[in-house]
Formats: C-alpha cells, structure tokens, sequence
C-alpha cells in the first residue's frame, strides 16, 4: 500500500474492515519539511545555517576554527584584580582553614576595589568600581565589632556593599533558589563588577558533594557570563596536615570546584609568627605561576588605630620554612628512621639520636608500616 493512503481499522477489528483514504497535501509537505531538516546538504543547500552556523536559541556559537584565531587577537588581555591570583572576569576561589584570616583578605579586596587604590606590593589594575560583597559568615555586629577599634569605627568606601542574610525572613522554601535569586538582584541594584562569596558553604546544600557542587559552579559561571564579573569565592579546608604543602586536594569539594574555576589561591598558616600567612597559586589560566611551592607570598596581620584590620605584604618565601616541623619528617629522614629501626632501637633513641619528638618517630614508622 502507498504511502499516500492511511490505513484505519473499522470497529469490528476483522481483517477486512479496513478504509483507506488518501493523506491530505498538507501532511505530504510536514513529512518532507521533516526529511529535508534531518539533512545536513539540504539545509546547507538551502541556506538554513548562517555563515557563522549560530544556533537559533543562542545556546551554542558554531564556527570553523580559524574563524576564532580573527576573533581572539583583538581581545585585551584581562586585567590583575589582584595580582596573578585573580584575573578580570574570573571565576576565583580563595580557600583556607577556618579563622586564618581569608574574610579579612576578602574584605580588604573588595574595600580596595571600590575605592580605586592598591594593596602594597600587588598589582591591582582595574579601576574603581562597585563591589558587593555576600557574607555568610558574620553577623552584623560581628563585622562592625571586627572593624571598630576603640569607639573608632573604619570608614568603607560608598562602593563597598555588603549583603547578610535577613533572619527575620525565618525559614523560607527553596532556599538555594532563593539565595541565588538575592545574589543576582544584588548584583543589579548596586550594578557591581565585582562579586565575593563568604563562603560557598552556603551556596550548595553540601559542597563535597559532586552534584551540590556542579549546581553552585554553574551558577557562579553563569552569574559571571552574564554580567561580566569578576568573582572571588571563598571556600574551607577540611583538616590538614600542616606539615605538608597546601594542594588542590585540600579544598572541600576540591574535584569539582577546581575544575570549574578560572584560577585556584589557598592562605596558609606561617609558624614563624602567630600574625603571619602566605598565599600560594593552585591554579591559573591568565597567567603563570609565580607563587609556587618555592615562592609563597608572604602577608602579616595588621590592626590599625583607624579601627581596620587588615593584611599587609611581607615578601617572599619558600612554603616549607612555614610548615609545620615538628610533624614533618622528609623521605631522607624516613629512611633513616627505618634503618635505626631494623638495628633494634626504640623510638625514644631514634628520636634522641634524630633531634625529633618520640612520637614523630613513632608516626613515621606507622605509617610506613601501613604503606
């Protein structure tokens, strides 16, 4: 039977009891719209795409790939926000172990922003500009108790916002929706250029998990696309060693963060001096590395009589001379400590003999036990 006839089954359901009646034009021209669509030379043919092949829902831009190189070469190069850490419209995530010091950092960023000056011995090249910035972790009178020294209350640049959550809003349904919602108004109301998240905690119901944290990242890249912000996120350390050297790996939820950020800086704890920190590139796509594992960027807490607290560059150095000792022990070390052990020595003689604490000792054999 042709395709131009349609088959109906009468009632009765007997072989016989079938009608057939001719298909109407109109359907005869859907079906051959439809062939014609699934075919890439007819489409071609008939000019279908344009020339730069763009979808019709903006979705996807499709061109060939020398077409990109004429594109690419007139685009500036971003901008330092802050140095090699933090590019013009980057996704940035700063991490550290809790009361470190990163929200004072944050703070001074966006402060120093808005205002259009510099944090000494950084680079920051964008001009002035309005920042606003979430803060999830403090209350209202925790900040201004943070920033008050003595009656003496530190006066912010009219540029710098800041944002809390309402607690008298109490529970509210779809939470992350919400919250997502007020960040991008925020972003709108007070027509910011730059966004800081404290912390990312509080954007993802649990942010170690795979799928809480691609929701949150694509949010974030979103938000950034769409108003052309620079963003900088902070983010926790679950407990480290603080004798080894910070890594990717020692950001909550650090797989799928790291994959989605532009660039990566972790804060780590000196234990040369209780005031004193450094910062450390984890990873960069605008720039190269310059503060390494051989060259961490050193910061010393300072609290000023104008009611600020803030970070102040103190040069350079090498991460491991701001690593825990005590706990260390080098593979050199190790080795030793293992053939001290197979001649019979206890740990307390290893240690004596070593300059190292008997329970150091002790680790260090456990663990090569375990491995």
């Amino acid at each position: 039977m042709s395709n131009r006839f349609l088959n109906i089954t009468t009632n009765n359901g007997r072989a016989d009891d079938h009608l057939y009646i001719e298909r109407p034009p109109q359907i005869e021209m859907i079906r051959s719209m439809i062939r014609d669509a699934a075919n890439p030379t007819t489409r071609h043919k008939a000019g279908w795409l344009d020339e730069q092949y763009d979808c019709a829902d903006d979705l996807m831009v499709i061109r060939p790939a020398n077409d990109w190189h004429s594109d690419t070469r007139n685009i500036q190069k971003p901008k330092m926000v802050f140095d090699n850490f933090w590019f013009e419209n980057e996704l940035c995530v700063l991490f550290a172990d809790t009361n470190v010091g990163k929200s004072i950092l944050a703070v001074q960023l966006g402060n120093t922003i808005a205002a259009g000056g510099d944090v000494r011995g950084f680079q920051m090249q964008i001009p002035a500009c309005p920042v606003i910035y979430f803060d999830f972790e403090q209350s209202g009178n925790q900040f201004e108790a943070r920033y008050t020294l003595e009656r003496e209350r530190f006066k912010f640049s009219p540029n710098f916002y800041r944002a809390e959550l309402n607690a008298a809003a109490g529970d509210v349904r779809n939470y992350l929706d919400r919250v997502h919602a007020c960040i991008e108004e925020g972003v709108k109301k007070t027509k910011a250029s730059v966004l800081i998240i404290d912390n990312l905690t509080y954007l993802a119901n649990e942010a170690e998990k795979a799928r809480d944290a691609m929701v949150m990242m694509k949010f974030l890249k979103k938000l950034k696309s769409k108003y052309n912000l620079s963003i900088l996120a902070l983010a926790h350390t679950p407990k480290r060693n603080t004798a080894k050297p910070i890594t990717n790996n020692d950001m909550q939820g650090s797989k799928m963060l790291v994959n989605f950020c532009d660039s990566v800086f972790a804060m780590g704890r000196s234990r040369k001096e209780p005031d004193m920190r450094y910062l450390k590139q984890i990873k960069q796509r605008n720039a190269t590395e310059l503060y390494g594992e051989d060259r961490v960027c050193l910061l010393r807490i300072i609290r000023s009589g104008d009611g600020n607290i803030f970070m102040d560059h103190a040069g350079y150095d090498a991460e491991q001379e701001h690593l825990d000792k005590e706990k260390y022990v080098s593979v050199t070390d190790k080795r030793h400590i293992a053939d001290l052990n197979k001649e019979g020595l206890s740990c307390r003689k290893i240690a004596m003999q070593m300059g190292l604490s008997h329970t150091t000792v002790w680790r260090a054999l456990s663990k090569m036990a375990e491995d």
